[in-house]
This record gives C-alpha cells, sequence and structure tokens, in this order.
C-alpha cells in the first residue's frame, strides 16, 4: 500500500485543493467495475465511454480517491471531502500511477521497445530469443502473449498493447522475478493512448510505418507521430533505412545512439554508429550473411541461419540484430537467438493435416502485409494462390480499398469474409474491397464473397488442388472474432484444420463484450 500524496507525487500530478485527507492507496483502476475499497479511480474520456460517468460508482464501491479531466466534477467531491487530483490526461496520469504503484518496475531492468505498422511481433520475439540466447534473464510482452521466466500469459482477445495497469503489472513481476532485460511490443493505440507511459527504454526499434489505423489518428503524418512517441522516450534508435516515411521523421530526432540496418542500401556515410547490410541472402537454404558496419570503420561479419520466409523477415532480422548489436550482445548469441525462432503463432504458419495442397495462416491484415504475404507465397506456389481474408468494421475504411486491389492483383482466388465486422453491415466492407478489385491493374484474381468466415475457409479449402496454396488472412493468433458487440470463441488455425477435413468451422460461445 502507498499513501495518497506520496502516490501523487511520484506519478507527476498534484492533489485538487489543499487540507486533503490522506487515504492508503490499495490500487489503481480506470474501471470502475473493478474498484475494491481504498481504489484510485481515474476517469478520462475514452473512444466510447467517458469514465467521468462512472465516478458515483467508482465512490459507491469504496474508491479512496479520484483522479480526473472535468474541474466540474472533481470541485463537488472536493467539496465532499473526496480526495482527488485534475489532470489534463486521464489516460497519461493513469500510466504513470500504475507505474508508480509498483515503483517504477522498468527502472530496474533494460528495456527495449518494438514499434512499426508489420513485423512487430516477429522482431519482438527474435530480439527476446537473442537475449536469451546471450544467457540474459528476459521478459517479453507481445500482443500474442506475456512471457515472465517459465510463464506464459494471454494478453487479450484482439492484438494491442495491453493497458497500463496490466503494463505495469507484467513488468513488476519480471523485476521481481530477477529479470534483467525485457521487451515489448508497442502498438501505436498503445503510444497514442499513453499505455507505456511512465515505462523508461533504453532501446527504441520501428519495422516500418505503412498504412493502418487511420480511423484512430486522421492521417499517415499522425499515425506515424503516435510511433515516434516510443523514440522520444528512448536514447537509443533502431531505425530502418528502407522505410523512407519512418527513417526521414525518426532519425531527426535527438539520440544518443543509432542503429541503422536496410537489406537494401548498402552503407553511405550515415550512420553514427552501427549499419547492418545483408549482401547476401539465400532463401532456399534459409542463409543470411550479413555484415555490420560501424562508423570508426569496424566490420562485423554475420552469418544467419533462418527458418522464417520473406524478404520482410530479412528486414525483422537485421532488426532484431541492430537492437542487439545496441546492446552488444555477442554475435554468437545474435545467431543462436535468430535459429531459435521457428515460427511465430500465426505468422505465416503452416497448417498441415496431410492434404496435398499448401495451408497457411498469416495476421496479415494491413495492405502492405497482405502484399508480402501473397508476394512471399507465390514462388512456393506451382498452382494458384487462394486467399481468405476480410477487412475489420468500426476500423481503417481507406484500407479497404487497398487490400482488395491488392488481392485481386495478386492472388488468384480472392474470398472476402467476415473479419470483426463489429456494428458495421458486411456489405457495406465488401462493397469497399470491391472498389479496390475494379481498380485492379491488372485484375487476376476470381473473386468471391462469403460473409461466414467459417464457410469461406472450407469452401478454400475444397476448391484446393495439388500445388495450390490457401491462406487465411488477418487474424492469426487472435482468439476470437467480433460480431456487433460481442467475441465469440474463433481461431483461424483451428478452423483451418477443419476445413482441410472437410469440416466447416463454426463460431465458439461469446468470451466478452465492448463496453
Amino acid at each position: 500500500m502507498k499513501d495518497w500524496l506520496s502516490l501523487l507525487r511520484a506519478a507527476r500530478l498534484e492533489p485538487f485543493g489543499s487540507s486533503q485527507a490522506n487515504p492508503l492507496v490499495r490500487a489503481v483502476v480506470a474501471d470502475s467495475r473493478k474498484v475494491t475499497p481504498g481504489a484510485v479511480f481515474v476517469a478520462y474520456r475514452g473512444v466510447a465511454r467517458d469514465g467521468h460517468a462512472y465516478i458515483a460508482d467508482a465512490l459507491q464501491r469504496g474508491a479512496a480517491a479520484i483522479v480526473a479531466e472535468d474541474v466540474d466534477q472533481l470541485a463537488a467531491l472536493r467539496a465532499r471531502g473526496v480526495p482527488c487530483a485534475l489532470t489534463a490526461n486521464g489516460r497519461e496520469a493513469f500510466a504513470w500511477l500504475c507505474s508508480a504503484w509498483h515503483d517504477f518496475p522498468s527502472r530496474a531492468m533494460t528495456v527495449i521497445g518494438v514499434t512499426g505498422t508489420d513485423g512487430k511481433t516477429t522482431t519482438t520475439n527474435l530480439i527476446y530469443s537473442i537475449l536469451r540466447a546471450a544467457g540474459l534473464r528476459t521478459g517479453m510482452i507481445s500482443t500474442v502473449n506475456a512471457v515472465i521466466g517459465e510463464q506464459t500469459l494471454d494478453t487479450g482477445l484482439h492484438t494491442t498493447t495491453p493497458d497500463a495497469d496490466e503494463v505495469q503489472h507484467y513488468l513488476a513481476q519480471m523485476r521481481d522475478a530477477g529479470m534483467t532485460h525485457a521487451v515489448l511490443e508497442i502498438t501505436s493505440h498503445g503510444l497514442a493512448q499513453h499505455r507505456v507511459d511512465g515505462t523508461q527504454f533504453d532501446v527504441a526499434v520501428i519495422t516500418n510505418i505503412t498504412h493502418d489505423h487511420l480511423d484512430l489518428h486522421g492521417s499517415r503524418e499522425a499515425y506515424r507521430a503516435a510511433k515516434a512517441r516510443l523514440f522520444e522516450m528512448a536514447p537509443v534508435h533502431v531505425l530502418n533505412v528502407d522505410d523512407d516515411f519512418s527513417f526521414n521523421h525518426l532519425v531527426k530526432l535527438p539520440a544518443q545512439r543509432r542503429i541503422f540496418y536496410s537489406r537494401e542500401t548498402q552503407p553511405n556515410g550515415r550512420y553514427t554508429d552501427w549499419w547492418l547490410y545483408p549482401p547476401r541472402v539465400d532463401h532456399a537454404q534459409g542463409r543470411i550473411e550479413a555484415v555490420a558496419f560501424r562508423h570508426a570503420g569496424a566490420q562485423v561479419p554475420l552469418t544467419l541461419r533462418t527458418t522464417l520466409i520473406g524478404d520482410y523477415n530479412v528486414s525483422n532480422i537485421l532488426a532484431a540484430a541492430g537492437a542487439a548489436f545496441a546492446l552488444e550482445i555477442p554475435v554468437a548469441a545474435i545467431a543462436e537467438g535468430v535459429a531459435a525462432v521457428r515460427g511465430i503463432p500465426g505468422r505465416m504458419e503452416r497448417i498441415d493435416e496431410g492434404q496435398d495442397y499448401l495451408a497457411i495462416v498469416d495476421f496479415a491484415h494491413t495492405p502492405n502485409a497482405l502484399e508480402q504475404c501473397l508476394l512471399t507465397l507465390r514462388p512456393l506456389t506451382p498452382g494458384r494462390l487462394i486467399v481468405v481474408f476480410g477487412c475489420a468494421g468500426e476500423r481503417d475504411v481507406q484500407k479497404r480499398f487497398l487490400m482488395g486491389r491488392t488481392a485481386a492483383e495478386l492472388a488468384d482466388v480472392a474470398i472476402f469474409t467476415a473479419e470483426d465486422p463489429r456494428r458495421e453491415p458486411i456489405e457495406a466492407i465488401f462493397a469497399e474491397m470491391q472498389r479496390g478489385v475494379a481498380a485492379a491493374t491488372p485484375k487476376r484474381a476470381e473473386v468471391i464473397e462469403i460473409a461466414d468466415r467459417g464457410a469461406a475457409i472450407l469452401a478454400a479449402c475444397q476448391m484446393a488442388r495439388a500445388g495450390d496454396t490457401v491462406v487465411a488472412c488477418g487474424k492469426g493468433h487472435e482468439q476470437s472474432l467480433c460480431f456487433g458487440t460481442t467475441e465469440y470463441a474463433w481461431d483461424d488455425r483451428a478452423a483451418m484444420r477443419l476445413a482441410i477435413r472437410g469440416i466447416k468451422p463454426e463460431l465458439g460461445p461469446p468470451v466478452g463484450s465492448l463496453r
């Protein structure tokens, strides 16, 4: 427990008014349903709900103090003698309070943050594996799970950075378990909504910035600015030279050290520390021959072996190696760590039920990721490339056109289906995707609409012949589909296994709901 006023000071907040009571705090929450006696309740204006509407509920449940953005409500609370604090940004205050509540666990570890549009999870896992190969006690928080020692914890139904209370709880568990390093995958939502504020980062890594989440950010520039917040919090930056949109902005930010990586551009004198570049990549043998160049003239050869396929994974591996160089990890540990990553759940994951065609589940849910997925699978497919995918409802509308066009141009058969339509009519989503099909030049794919995702995957498997590839994109490792406000149990990998055996996959029971 901590006393209220000390917790406020640690979180860089001030009490609202003088002569406040100083109760002992037993928890910090932003959901009134989680309030227990002695908790601090933080109210802020969210996307779908205004937390200020739940202050009365929080007090009824026993909240000891309130932090809020609404000065009028706080004035009324102060008149009643309720300890309270005013903040301009409740999400930011919540993150700092959670970090302070756990005694700032990140300060006891070396913390590496990984962000970007595509490749975050793979790069995070590669860095984690490298640090473990170096003998470092390392924890990890990704959009798939959190790993603390030998314990693996689920981080939620949909891919995103956990809320601030969970992030700090995981970090505190890592610290208490003796972890010296932590690797965090961080989404733009997590950065824009301050979920990792109060965390002390040592190294920031970018994969790329392509088209995604414009529903939240409004523009690519605002999306990039959200990603850049991570680099404003870390002194060492690992940057992708090949991605102009991120590189040209992030390279201008202050940094103590910069590590550059590129699979396309040889060192040209711009780098300030290391530049990683692969002069030779043999996809057939899973071999990457790279060189790390230092500004002072030193060159370090790297021979890396991997089962991960695709040029985009070469970039992910170089990004992970760049983070390792930033931390002065031995080359042998980098090679061992890369080789140990055999695959990531739901990322280009092969499903084998003895069928005579290739079946893949991949998380590709952005225009760039879908393009890279199809370009990677095309050389591996002597027959037809059949893709099943959708676009999420109540999310970035612009990418529907782009993904429809990409599938029409690069696949042989494209089956449009449900992917978390939420409260939006799936016909409206399909219409936007079909606009992209109409703009395809040239249009290669036969396009079919099957709203039922289980029926769509079954249809793809039933039409597949020897030498074909069936790939289900967009859900990857995720464990639910959202219709209306209800989350239903769903796993694309399990669905693909059933479909290969000729069984139609069905939605499972409700497992959650939108608040």
